[in-house]
């Protein structure tokens, strides 16, 4: 157990290093001030024992362009650390016959995830399940943190996208975005602990997107 607990924190830590690293890298290309990675643990409250890692970024955004840019350098840098990881992992994974089981913890399967387990097994027949491996957990909660961090909300990456796509008018898409994962909470417990947390930084940080210096420059000069 502790050898595969191991080798899924490595595969977390790997996705979500890389991920803040190149938020980290976009800043050092913008000549923007920000600090290396903090991971954020969270022990035995959390499935995944993180709430995964930030970095600081200590001025603000020179454009609309840097901040687009140094916004989706994270997830394209996390993305291309996790592919490898979860197809690995799936050709490490085994077909066996699915227990007997009246209660537990069910995840959901992403597209991609469908995609590699696809490619490897074709359909798993009815009666058997897929014994993961332990680095397609880590791959899992790597892509759950990327799709959580893509929302476009408020300094989430997707809300810096969206800031610097619409401006000042974000702050609705914010508003929207909370209040859709409201609703969601009705459906499935698994959206309370983001809602939470976005409902927290609605509190602390309010809906706006801080300005960039130069808030008029186009994301694209023509």
């Amino acid at each position: 157990m502790l050898a595969k607990g191991l080798i899924f924190s490595a595969a977390v830590l790997g996705i979500l290093g890389a991920h803040e690293m190149g938020h980290y890298v976009a800043c050092r290309y913008y000549d923007v001030d920000a600090t290396l990675p903090y991971f954020l643990p969270f022990p035995l409250l959390s499935i995944s024992g993180t709430l995964g890692a930030v970095i600081k970024i200590r001025e603000p955004f020179p454009t609309r362009k840097a901040l687009f840019d140094i916004g989706v350098a994270g997830p394209i840098a996390g993305f291309l650390v996790l592919v490898p990881i979860l197809f690995f992992a799936v050709s490490r994974s085994t077909v066996v016959q699915a227990p007997e089981m009246t209660e537990g913890i069910f995840f959901g399967e992403p597209l991609l995830f469908r995609l590699a387990v696809w490619l490897k097994f074709g359909t798993i027949p009815h009666g058997s399940q897929l014994n993961l491996h332990p680095l397609g957990f880590g791959a899992w909660f790597g892509m759950l943190a990327t799709a959580w961090n893509l929302l476009p909300f408020g300094q989430l990456d997707g809300g810096h996208l969206a800031h610097a796509a619409i401006q000042d008018r974000s702050r609705y898409l914010s508003l929207l975005t909370v209040a859709a994962t409201i609703g969601l909470c009705f459906l499935s417990l698994s959206w309370v602990l983001m809602t939470v947390m976005m409902l927290a930084m609605l509190y602390f940080l309010g809906p706006r997107h801080p300005r960039t210096i130069d808030e008029w420059e186009p994301i694209v000069r023509g």
